[in-house]
C-alpha cells in the first residue's frame, strides 16, 4: 500500500499504523492506512460534535473536506464507511 500524504489544513491526530474499521451503522469493516485512519477519526470526531449541537462553519468545512479526500484517496472505504 502506497503512503498518502494529508493534506496542510489538517490538524488532527496522526497516526504511525493503520487498522480495520467497522462502520458504526452496517457492519461492513475495511483497513485503513494510518493516514486514512486519522482522518477518518477527524470527520468522526467532527460529525459528533455536530450531533451534540456544536456548529461551528470551520469544523463542517473541514469534515467535508475530510470527507472528500477519503472519497479521493480511498473510494471504496468512503462506501463501506461514510456513505
Amino acid at each position: 500500500m502506497t503512503k498518502t500524504e494529508l493534506p496542510k489544513w489538517f490538524k488532527g491526530e496522526l497516526y504511525t499504523e493503520g487498522a480495520e474499521v467497522t462502520n458504526r451503522f452496517g457492519g461492513d469493516s475495511c483497513y485503513l492506512s494510518a493516514e486514512e485512519l486519522s482522518m477518518y477519526d477527524f470527520i468522526i470526531g467532527a460529525s459528533d460534535m455536530m450531533e451534540m449541537g456544536f456548529y461551528a462553519p470551520k469544523n463542517i468545512a473541514d469534515m467535508r473536506k475530510g470527507l472528500n479526500w477519503i472519497r479521493k484517496n480511498n473510494a471504496e472505504a468512503y462506501m463501506i464507511l461514510l456513505d
